[in-house]
């Protein structure tokens, strides 16, 4: 998979909270980049050891139906390479390499619709979510949205203001119930954490049909499998329940999987790609893609996630055990193809075939 890739001017940083900002792009000159709502971008920025560039995938808090501009936001993670220099170096008129929107977690519109969306978010999980909503939102005028967000505090609420103006914009049409799991003494809304129970709680105050309304959820996976066991008792549908992860399992130095039997061990793969053979180690606490990129063997990637399938191969010898596996469909599964940044060899012999 060829990606495209831009040099995009920086047209205006908010400080969104404490620990976020949102970066706005003017487009390039001779295009407009489009986008899905929901999509991501991954930037590339020099924030390794010795300015090694170093790449993240940040969804987009912008809609492609209501903003002029492309946005990301990002909060600062502790040790976090990329989002503490995106937080502290980025300033209007820098430029940053960016690669293409890209992401399966999105919603389209469509003027005839008149639907539920029930959406949960927590912390900067709200970044697509809130593309998705102002694009429904403004795209169709008889589909309404309800949000659960989940945060520490009143302080940490990202776009607080902005979902203030939506509710005030769109009246019922919109509904936010914000939970705080460290709120001040003088917070009034739900407290606690996004659990199980408080999402059938208010998903049954939002009036939810569950035969038909669709279910979107981005945020930490403990939350977004608890509302899956929700949904799973009023017989809610996967193809109505849309979820993105933000980091795929990552296995820890020194740990040595196990999976039917077998142990990870350190393995010789071989990958083929745009004409060319690449043999080289896989250590047990490595992915493919990362043993490839420290042999400096320039494979296709992105979001190093699971998600945006742009390190997607086809294992063709041998056996791969993937950590994720959300960012394929069970026909290519079952075809064979796998994501080189969550996959590890399990056996000796693995071939890989990336287009």
């Amino acid at each position: 998979m060829s990606l495209k890739t831009y040099f995009l001017q920086v047209k205006e940083v908010v400080q969104e909270t404490s620990d976020s900002v949102t970066i706005y792009f003017w487009h390039p000159l001779s295009e407009q980049i489009k986008y899905k709502a929901g999509q991501f971008i991954t930037i590339i920025v020099p924030a390794g050891e010795g300015g090694k560039k170093v790449r993240r995938s940040y969804s987009m808090s912008t809609s492609p139906h209501s903003d002029t501009s492309i946005g990301v936001t990002v909060k600062r993670v502790a040790g976090g390479l990329v989002s503490n220099y995106l937080n502290d170096k980025v300033k209007v008129g820098d430029f940053l390499e960016i690669i293409e929107p890209m992401g399966n977690f999105v919603v389209e519109t469509d003027a005839d619709n008149a639907r539920h969306l029930v959406m949960f978010g927590a912390g900067s999980g709200i970044t697509p979510l809130l593309s998705m909503a102002k694009s429904v939102l403004k795209m169709e005028p008889n589909s309404r949205v309800s949000l659960v967000y989940g945060n520490r505090s009143e302080e940490s609420i990202i776009f607080k203001q902005k979902l203030h103006e939506l509710e005030a914009q769109y009246g019922n049409r919109l509904v936010v119930s914000h939970v705080l799991s460290r709120p001040s003494e003088v917070w009034v809304g739900q407290k606690g954490r996004i659990s199980q129970g408080l999402a059938i709680r208010l998903m049954k105050e939002f009036n939810t049909d569950f035969s038909t309304d669709n279910f979107y959820m981005c945020g930490p996976n403990e939350m977004m499998e608890d509302i899956i066991k929700g949904l799973e008792i009023y017989n809610v549908p996967k193809s109505r329940i849309h979820k993105e992860n933000f980091h795929a399992a990552i296995a820890d130095e020194g740990d040595n999987k196990e999976e039917d039997g077998e142990t990870l061990q350190t393995q010789t793969v071989k990958v083929k790609y745009e004409g060319e053979e690449f043999e080289f180690e896989v250590k047990p606490h490595q992915t493919i893609l990362e043993a490839a990129l420290e042999e400096d063997i320039d494979l296709p990637y992105s979001c190093q996630a699971g998600m945006c399938t742009a390190c997607m191969g086809k294992c063709v010898e041998g056996k791969v055990k993937m950590d994720e596996e959300e960012g394929l469909t069970e026909k290519e599964i079952k075809q064979g193809f796998i994501l080189t940044c969550v996959a590890h060899p399990m056996t000796k012999g693995v071939v890989i075939e990336i287009d």
